[in-house]
């Protein structure tokens, strides 16, 4: 049968996948592949020269967190399709001394924010206004987060870790093929100036092995590394965001700037298969989806049903199918909205979704609903997956450290704060603009998730920690909208339940379901016909994606001690490298 053209409503869910860079596909010769093998430490991330940054600050005595931060920072230069300055994200960490923390500095909404500020005067969501400009940008939270993991657990001075950035940005780096055809192909940097000039050059597109130098960027990082983390919030730069904001119809002021702190929330924990698990908590929905799947997959015994099996993907997709509906009712910021995070993540709750699944047929999205009542949203009280990227780093003491971080779409909201080289995040479209309605990554989602100033809004990323025997063993994560929490769980289940090696399970063809729109979608000869048959014939509807789903950075301590990484072959700058 050939392949059905997607559905209208997945259109923009796979551009934002697909439209950042030229993947390569993960061939069945690569299943093969083994990790990259290092004695004392190694860093795993979307483009080798930050992966190289981050070792060389390892090598000089910086731990795990110093070395996130500086690789963060250099991403926002060599990888600025999502590397960021301008947005924000998650970090998990476990240092040996097995302290654990989540630092959450996801963007949040400006105070000028309001519910129905992106509906029209008929009340229908304009999707290219939370999407696209100066007006679809949350306040960002990259820099302040990166200064309180630094400040709380690392051990460098802040200037040490900003310096490896500014020096890319100043000197410049070869530009890779994948980054120069994805340059080209992001038409939402032709549509503002000043990302025309820097990205674009208006009109004369960076070649393969040309230089890419960003002065202005490397300006803004040598204020941070002379000023601290606050210029970007108080300063020069804070000034500039926000002029740039008054002359183009954007919300965030320079008191919004000023007002922004992260927050460092306690990590959800479970369990899967003997494995202590800890993941994000809200406001990401990853790690709840994460551990309610797990826990209703855990009474299948999935190896038996062997990987990528009719069997073994159905099960799958019916789990994800009921997580992502009680994503969409109930789930949102934990300061505004009360949730049951609880019931959510438990064994009992899971077996009681498991039950409803029908071994031989699909159950239609449109008949599944929450397993509870929404609460009530603290956001009607004061009247109110994609593009991302993901590092990992385990260093010689056992300190841990995975991290996810975004502009939401690719290069966000496609504009750049004039004299900065800041480009800045459309991280207000991960709002529900219209409770009920469906975003830019075809996400419905619910009033717990409304627009409200303060607000942060919901998000997919899933960075996680797994422990075998009590011990630090596996720090993963991936971009890809809400594809990342399927991505991550289905590496897990390769590494844990088939037994893969760490390189084999990110290497691995994956699939992804969300509720809604009710499709299966699949990557480009990652399912045999048979099983696509067998799918089809218990009710599913499958929809081939253009190209790959994810970019999977892992770091694993095995039983001897070495430390293991490995990078997802969908990326082609991706590299994980150690010494």
């Amino acid at each position: 049968m050939p392949p059905r053209r997607p559905l209208p409503a997945l259109r923009m869910l796979l551009a934002a996948l697909c439209a950042a860079a030229l993947l390569t596909p993960a061939t069945r010769g690569q299943v093969a592949r083994q990790p990259v093998r290092a004695r004392r430490a190694i860093v795993a991330s979307s483009s080798a020269f930050a992966s190289q940054v981050g070792v060389e600050i390892l090598r000089r005595g910086g731990n795990a967190v110093d070395a996130a931060v500086a690789v963060g920072l250099a991403l926002a230069v060599t990888f600025p399709v999502a590397g960021n300055l301008g947005g924000g994200g998650f970090m998990l960490i476990r240092m040996a001394d097995g302290r654990m923390a989540a630092i959450d500095y996801r963007e949040t909404a400006p105070a000028a924010a309001r519910r129905d500020m992106y509906l029209d005067a008929d009340g229908n969501h304009r999707l290219e206004k939370s999407t696209l400009g100066y007006a679809a940008v949350g306040v960002p939270g990259t820099v302040a987060g990166f200064d309180l993991a630094l400040r709380k657990y690392g051990r460098l001075k802040w200037a040490q870790v900003v310096a490896p950035a500014r020096r890319l940005a100043r000197e410049g780096f070869p530009v890779s093929y994948a980054l120069a055809q994805g340059l080209r192909i992001a038409q939402r940097l032709a549509g503002d100036p000043e990302s025309r000039r820097i990205f674009h050059r208006d009109g004369d597109y960076y070649a393969e092995g040309e230089i890419f130098r960003q002065p202005d960027l490397a300006a803004t990082l040598e204020r941070l590394e002379k000023r601290g983390s606050r210029e970007f919030y108080e300063g020069e730069t804070a000034r500039r965001i926000a002029a740039a904001m008054r002359a183009n119809g954007g919300f965030i002021t320079l008191d919004d700037l000023k007002r922004y702190r992260p927050v460092e929330r306690e990590p959800l924990r479970g369990t899967y298969r003997g494995y202590d698990i800890a993941t994000f908590p809200p406001p990401s929905s990853g790690g709840i989806i994460l551990l309610n799947v797990l826990n209703q997959l855990e009474g299948d015994d999935l190896a038996a049903l062997g990987p990528g099996s009719s069997e073994a993907s159905h099960l799958l997709i019916e789990a994800l199918r009921r997580a992502f509906a009680d994503r969409a009712a109930l789930m949102g910021d934990p300061d505004f909205t009360t949730m049951p995070v609880e019931t959510l993540i438990s064994k009992e709750y899971a077996k009681e979704r498991r039950a409803t699944i029908d071994l031989r047929r699909a159950t239609p999205s449109a008949t599944v609903r929450a397993g509870m009542e929404a609460p009530a949203s603290e956001s009607e009280k004061v009247s109110e997956k994609a593009e991302t990227t993901h590092y990992a780093i385990v260093d010689a003491d056992g300190n841990l450290v995975t991290n996810t971080y975004t502009l939401n779409g690719p290069y966000g909201s496609g504009v750049t704060v004039p004299g900065t080289g800041v480009l800045l995040n459309n991280e207000m479209d991960d709002f529900a603009a219209k409770p009920g309605s469906l975003n830019a990554f075809q996400l419905i989602q619910g009033e717990a998730n409304a627009i409200a100033p303060g607000k942060r809004p919901l998000s997919s990323m899933t960075p996680t920690i797994v422990f075998k025997d009590g011990k630090p063993w596996l720090a993963l994560g991936s971009p890809g909208g809400p594809t990342i929490i399927s991505t991550v769980i289905q590496t897990l289940i390769n590494v844990i339940d088939h037994n893969m090696s760490l390189q084999q399970a990110i290497d691995a063809p994956r699939l992804h379901h969300q509720w809604m729109p009710d499709v299966v979608m699949w990557e480009p000869y990652g399912l045999s016909p048979d099983t696509r048959r067998a799918l089809e014939a218990k009710g599913h509807r499958l929809e081939a994606t253009p190209r790959y789903n994810g970019d999977v950075e892992a770091v694993l301590i095995d039983a001897t001690g070495a430390r293991l990484g490995a990078s997802d072959p969908r990326n082609p700058d991706a590299r994980a490298i150690g010494y």
